[in-house]
């Protein structure tokens, strides 16, 4: 009974230490992770819309949309960051498109989780150049197996046409919510 006792006396001493250090661990790097994801999301404004220079965020439009300027603080169109489900897990993506909401300008997967050496190939420059002046009208679609015929259509991956067709489920969410504010006045 005694050795019990002295074991749980133990277990909850090393467990009350370990879950203390972790808080303190993760009080600490919390700022420093939240500067390390604004970095590396200003970065992508730029690479998704490479003539800008500058941008401003978009007030109360309820997801992460950008103005793009370029150096003459004239308008170059938009950078959206958007997320939904692909095959393994959450996919988060920033693509910059026109101003007119009818261009994909380039596109960038910030967050995923695919299937390494399948779905992990969507944030590879054969499959994200695809999307380089792509048509948006009346919304983005995929094919598979085939080249594409269309201006508004990309090659699924093979193998990996789950996590294809959720990066374009995700962009034509992002456009119709963009073209929502759009008719709002708030764009």
């Amino acid at each position: 009974m005694k050795d019990i006792i002295k074991m749980l006396a133990v277990l909850t001493t090393i467990g009350l230490v370990s879950g203390g250090c972790l808080s303190l661990i993760s009080n600490w790097a919390y700022p420093l992770i939240a500067a390390n994801q604004k970095a590396e999301t200003e970065r992508a404004i730029f690479l998704v819309q490479p003539d800008g220079k500058s941008y401003e965020a978009i007030a109360d439009a309820g997801f992460e949309i950008y103005k793009v300027f370029d150096e003459n603080k004239v308008s170059v169109g938009y950078s959206l960051v958007y997320e939904g489900n692909g095959f393994q897990g959450k996919i988060r993506l920033m693509f910059g498109i026109n101003e007119e909401l009818t261009e994909v300008k380039s596109l960038e997967i910030l967050d995923q989780v695919e299937t390494p050496g399948l779905g992990t190939k969507v944030t590879e420059d054969f499959f994200r150049d695809q999307f380089k002046e792509l048509e948006t009208t009346p919304s983005i679609g995929w094919v598979k197996g085939a080249p594409p015929e269309k201006p508004n259509e990309i090659q699924a991956i093979t193998g990996a046409t789950i996590t294809s067709k959720a990066i374009v489920e995700i962009m034509n969410a992002g456009i119709d919510r963009a073209r929502e504010l759009q008719k709002r006045g708030v764009l």
